[in-house]
């Protein structure tokens, strides 16, 4: 396989991916003639592989020839590391496909200007349209032209493959936003201006990361430009400070904006205000004008507890602010990069998240081992043993000009791996991401019936606990109606069930019997409910109300929860009263009761104190019982109602003077 480093050196003397993808879109017959993978062998017969699509023997073709192959050799090699599982015959066409395409992008993605040429994004996009229809079984397609489209599974797959395009991680958000317009599909005249725009965004930064002054600014390692203005003398930057300002060149970067004063032969030493430490960074528009005045609205205010004073940036143009608005939108993208970066716990805001940490952490421990190996990151023992470079996007951005730390985790051994990426199987943090979109999505359908459901006004609310409490509220209503003894039948039936269940030490599997009896209410809500709407909770709405009223409401509704507050704070008090002995005749009955009580609890059993208390509280509106009980809690009440409260004091805060 030394033969892929070979025509990676090959094609970049030529500089162009045209010998490779060279074909005609005129027709499918036209393809195939030119079409390297499928010339017609010694005995004259086209290299057709049966279990593949036109199109897809179309894209094997390319990328063997890409790897310096002819169709069969790359069959065989597939045939030999490929798993039976992975050459399954339903699975056959497809992970065939994606080997090759995997193993060509591998080789084809090391060059700088692969987004340039527009033979690679077409064979790219022919990439996904056969990864979806990859068998000779499939549905055919009858044009291959720029009408037709891809689905968000076959972008997802291919494009994070080249790592210049798409990241697994955000592969199906990065659809999602090319497709807003398309009803869910990415037709290829979207999808090569997409990669228009990467490119020159791509050219336009690495002309950046190589320019003149980079020296002067002396940039953190690893600190890369993203815009410079004031270069042109017609369109200058000016710097105000106070009432000052000089003209001068800014320039930001992923971790700072710089700022340098024009002098009278050079710039003068570039002033750096940081956006990546938290210094409270304040960014807005802002108005200028001469000697203070606030007339032209064309600057952006920077503040920060790092400096003594507010900075403005104002960017003059003739008409309009189209020049502020962008470097203030640039500048904000890059403060709340930091901010999430210092804010955003992955593990936590998004549903496993933890997993996909997990994933990348297994990704990158062999970052270091494998840079050491070879200059550019990539070693020889593993080109030799693979046949290909690594697709990882950081080692690609490294090719493209950017110093990063470069890095190429460990693959799943079930599939085939291919570089970083594995056929016919997901890699681990594939699986995590795929997951955490699923969770994600079946959050938002839960969390769009929550909002559903909310309703205003403290009335309405009440009405719905009380309807969705009903039962709560009914169970109780039934042990009220027994303990009061109003049918003495069913009140004695369950006093003697009762006593009868804590006698013998039952009452223990009362909580684990109503666990499964819920459990099983579930299961059988589930079996018997499947494929129907969950009921609607039905509940009579009050009456309306106008503002007056919904006040009156709210204050009568302050007034009770103050009442109970009022009312605690009572009871906190005499209890500290009784603790502290401040009515002593009260302290000595509540002392003896106390020693009663502790000396009951420590003779008898515990199931024959729970049924005590019991029988005490369920039999005290019995007809025998009822007058004594009457008597007894009169006494409680005229005894409780003695004991005085222990006294408060509310001082004010003491306001200390500050001292100038």
């Amino acid at each position: 396989m030394a033969k892929g480093k070979g025509v990676l050196a090959s094609i970049g003397r030529q500089g162009s991916f045209k010998p490779l993808f060279s074909g005609s879109r005129k027709s499918q017959d036209d393809d195939d003639e030119e079409s390297p993978g499928l010339e017609r062998s010694p005995s004259g017969h086209k290299k057709w592989i049966t279990e593949l699509s036109s199109l897809a023997n179309v894209v094997v073709g390319r990328c063997a020839r890409i790897l310096l192959l002819s169709t069969e050799d790359l069959q065989q090699h597939f045939e030999t590391e490929a798993s039976d599982s992975i050459k399954h015959p339903s699975r056959y066409a497809r992970n065939f496909l994606e080997y090759c395409c995997f193993k060509a992008l591998a080789v084809s993605t090391q060059l700088t200007d692969h987004l340039s040429d527009k033979n690679f994004r077409r064979l790219t996009f022919d990439m996904m349209l056969a990864w979806e229809a990859p068998a000779a079984a499939s549905k055919p397609l009858l044009k291959v032209d720029t009408e037709t489209s891809v689905g968000p599974e076959a972008f997802a797959r291919v494009a994070p493959a080249i790592p210049t395009i798409a990241d697994m991680i955000t592969a199906c958000n990065l659809f999602d936003v090319l497709t807003a317009s398309n009803r869910g599909r990415l037709p290829f005249l979207i999808y090569d201006k997409y990669l228009g725009g990467l490119e020159k965004a791509i050219k336009t930064m690495k002309n950046q990361s190589v320019s003149s002054h980079l020296s002067s600014l002396r940039l953190d390692k690893g600190e890369m430009i993203i815009d410079i203005d004031g270069t042109v003398t017609t369109q200058p930057v000016l710097q105000h400070l106070g009432i000052s300002a000089w003209p001068g060149r800014l320039t930001l970067t992923d971790h700072a904006l710089y700022f340098e004063a024009l002098g009278i032969v050079s710039y003068d030493k570039a002033k750096k205000y940081d956006l990546s430490a938290d210094l409270k960074q304040v960014v807005k528009p802002e108005l200028t004008g001469p000697w203070g005045a606030r007339l032209f609205d064309k600057a952006v205010l920077y503040k920060s507890i790092s400096i003594p004073e507010p900075v403005v940036m104002e960017f003059p143009e003739l008409t309009g602010h189209s020049r502020r608005d962008y470097w203030l939108a640039i500048i904000e993208e890059i403060l709340c990069v930091h901010q999430f970066i210092r804010k955003f716990h992955l593990e936590e805001k998004l549903p496993g998240g933890d997993l996909i940490l997990e994933a990348l952490a297994e990704l990158l421990p062999s970052v270091d081992a494998e840079s050491t190996k070879n200059d550019g990151g990539y070693s020889s023992e593993k080109i030799e043993k693979n046949g290909l470079y690594s697709v990882s996007a950081v080692a690609t951005m490294s090719n493209l000009g950017f110093m990063f730390t470069k890095g190429s985790g460990t693959t799943d051994e079930l599939g085939l791996p291919v570089g970083e990426v594995l056929v016919g199987e997901w890699t681990p943090l594939e699986r995590a991401v795929m997951q955490s979109r699923n969770n994600f999505k079946k959050l938002e359908e839960a969390q769009a019936t929550i909002d559903g459901v909310k309703v205003d006004g403290i009335d309405t609310n009440a009405a719905v606990m009380k309807e969705l409490l009903l039962p709560v509220i009914q169970f109780a209503k039934w042990l009220q109606f027994l303990a009061s003894w109003e049918d003495p039948l069913k009140s004695a039936t369950f006093c003697t069930i009762f006593s009868y269940t804590i006698y013998r030490n039952w009452l223990g599997y009362a909580l684990p019997c109503f666990l499964l009896f819920i459990a099983v209410f579930m299961l059988c809500s589930r079996y018997f409910n499947q494929a129907k709407p969950i009921n609607e909770v039905r509940v009579t709405a009050p009456p309306p109300q106008n503002t007056v009223e919904q006040l009156l409401t709210l204050q009568q509704a302050v007034s009770q929860v103050e009442e109970l507050v009022q009312a605690g704070n009572i009871v906190l008090l005499k209890l500290r009263a009784l603790l502290l002995a401040a009515f002593p005749q009260a302290s000595e009955r509540a002392a003896l009761v106390l020693i009663l009580v502790a000396i009951i609890v420590a003779c008898l059993p515990l199931k024959i104190g729970v049924l005590i208390v019991f029988l005490e509280i369920f039999t005290r509106q019995m007809p025998l019982r009822r007058p004594s009980t009457d008597r007894m809690t009169r006494r409680l009440r005229e005894w409780w109602f003695s004991i005085p409260a222990a006294p408060v004091v509310l001082e004010k805060p003491k306001e200390e003077k500050k001292k100038k």
